[in-house]
């Protein structure tokens, strides 16, 4: 190989070794380094899932917890586990690096989850077998029990903060934009990696679940407890393999200096002339394998923060580049609040669609009964057969008509997801409806031991139709928040998707709290213990109008969004005003 070609080999999107040395893209990342990154993630995935798939039921059956307070408590949880991203993503940002902040993470989540697998094993950390067909009359778990699971589950939740947010992105830096195959390739990869999420899944929700049900606790916890340490393992085996990029400051550090520093100057008058505002030689920046981003028209308020005028400490005065990089991540909060609602039917999906198995025939056959959670299993099938073909077939064909590397735009492959939501709360309304009806009709509705003569997979439209959506939305969601935001904030940009999966179950937690607190104080409450005599039907039908209402304003923040410039255009340009 000559000197040219050695020097053509080395990536020039800033990534380098653990040492911090530059790395040649023959020898790191690529595939090569994903393959393990995407193994881990099956595993993880199976670890995660195999516990909150099956947790409304764990809780409600073991715990002798109510609908309302069971539904609460999962979702409570799982917006937790998808909050503390944020604070993983300001570590691994600002201090640690992904790498770092990852290995730590990991041990703390497994922590967890060997903790909850004790809970789970030991007979006095649970309350005694209750008979009794309403749970109110059992007996309820002590203090000391509740503490030893829920503090496992909150360790767990502390630990993927930091996994979260840092693996995919990990993942995505395997890919140096520059090089035109590997940008094609990262493009791909987040359809790849939310296939290998949804892998692993489908194992949790079908066998994982069917042993928690069938076999026992203690084995169902202990299987995907045993896979998260796998997991890690295989990832820490690829550590030869991985590119990397350094940590580069504080974001919220930064994004609060622009703020503070324009509204210092919001008085002083705005300037047209490039040269009065502040920015670094482009050689310094060259010097730290990062690049300038040009300025923009949008959020012009912004600009004065760079305007070299009063004062010149870091509070006073910021550099053009940390302006244009705090307006790209405020660019996308419009966007983030549009992915609550959305978010909400996710926490649907492991609660109340569960908990409505629960009251029909699961039978397939004479000895064998389907677990309700296993229902989840088919929204996992049915994204990963959808995101093969939208990967290896919509997106060529759309890619000749529209020219666009990825078929489609971001936002356009969002706003299919969130109309499909639409249509899948209308048909989960029908669809119980019919269920409350056949309960009526042969006199169980003050019956829960009692399975109702319809089959399960009465509910499998609407459990289908989620894996469809989420192979629109939540990949493009994903993707969508790595994308636009600043190479120097990808860890907190990815946050934002979890950000909105925590908001998401929180906001499912109050609404469902209200709406059975009124609905029952009114008459006949929606949501009840027995679900026989609940309106879910209507409750499902309020989310309809809820999304419908949401789907409208995302089409007006989808026209106004003006998506960054590729940091390519930016190094391209920057050759130019050199040469």
């Amino acid at each position: 190989m000559t000197l040219q070609e050695v020097g053509d080999d080395y990536t020039k999107d800033g990534t380098v070794d653990l040492r911090g040395n530059p790395v040649r893209r023959s020898q790191r990342g690529r595939w090569k380094a994903c393959s393990f990154v995407i193994v881990y993630e099956i595993f993880e995935r199976m670890a995660y899932y195999g516990i909150s798939s099956n947790l409304v039921i764990f809780m409600t059956t073991k715990l002798h917890q109510g609908t309302v307070q069971s539904s609460n408590n999962v979702t409570n949880w799982v917006g937790t586990s998808w909050l503390t991203p944020i604070l993983g993503a300001y570590v691994a940002d600002a201090h640690l690096g992904r790498y770092i902040t990852f290995v730590i993470s990991s041990t703390i989540y497994f922590s967890g989850m060997a903790l909850l697998t004790l809970s789970v094993s030991l007979p006095d950390l649970r309350p005694p077998k209750c008979t009794k067909t309403n749970v109110e009359d059992c007996e309820k778990a002590s203090v000391l029990q509740l503490a030893v699971y829920f503090g496992a589950l909150y360790i767990l939740a502390i630990g993927t903060g930091g996994t979260k947010p840092n693996i995919s992105t990990i993942g995505a830096d395997q890919f140096d934009v520059f090089d035109p195959k590997e940008k094609i390739h990262k493009h791909s990869f987040f359809n790849w990696w939310m296939f290998s999420i949804f892998f692993g899944t489908l194992f949790a929700t079908t066998v994982l679940v069917y042993v928690q049900d069938n076999v026992g606790w203690a084995l169902g916890y202990g299987l995907p407890t045993l896979g998260l340490a796998i997991s890690v393992i295989i990832f820490l085996v690829g550590t030869p393999f991985y590119r990397h990029k350094l940590p580069t400051g504080s974001p919220f550090t930064k994004m609060a200096r622009v703020i503070v520093a324009s509204l210092r100057k919001a008085q002083a008058p705005m300037s047209r002339d490039p040269t009065c505002f502040h920015e670094l030689p482009l050689l310094e920046y060259e010097s730290k394998r990062t690049f300038p981003v040009h300025p923009t028209r949008s959020l012009r308020f912004l600009d004065r923060a760079s305007l070299k005028t009063g004062p010149t400490n870091k509070w006073s005065l910021c550099t053009t580049t940390e302006v244009e990089e705090t307006k790209q991540m405020l660019r996308m909060l419009p966007v983030l609040f549009i992915t609550f609602v959305p978010s909400m039917m996710l926490a649907q999906v492991i609660t109340l669609f569960v908990k409505q198995g629960t009251l029909l025939n699961r039978h397939i056959t004479s000895n064998f009964s389907i677990p309700p959670a296993s229902l989840v299993g088919f929204t996992t099938f049915s994204m990963l057969v959808t995101i093969v073909i939208y990967d290896q077939i919509f997106v060529k064909l759309a890619r000749k008509l529209t020219g666009n590397p990825r078929g489609i735009t971001l936002l356009q492959r969002m706003g299919i997801g969130i109309f499909l939501h639409i249509l899948i709360m209308i048909i989960a309304s029908v669809t119980e409806r019919y269920r409350l009806k056949v309960a009526a009709d042969h006199g169980l509705v003050h019956q829960t031991a009692v399975p109702l003569p319809l089959t399960i997979f009465v509910l499998l439209p609407q459990f289908v139709l989620m894996g469809l959506a989420d192979t629109f939305l939540e990949v493009a969601k994903l993707e969508f928040f790595y994308d636009q935001a600043p190479e120097s904030m990808k860890s907190l940009g990815t946050s934002y998707m979890t950000t909105s999966l925590a908001a998401g179950n929180f906001m499912s937690s109050l609404l469902l709290s209200t709406v059975a607190r009124v609905t029952k104080n009114q008459g006949r409450g929606w949501i009840l213990n027995n679900l026989n005599e609940s309106r879910l039907d209507d409750y499902y039908m309020l989310f309809a109008v809820i999304n419908l209402v949401n789907f409208i304003f995302f089409l007006m923040v989808s026209k106004f969004y003006v998506y960054r410039a590729e940091i390519t255009d930016s190094a391209n340009e920057n050759r130019r005003q050199r040469f």
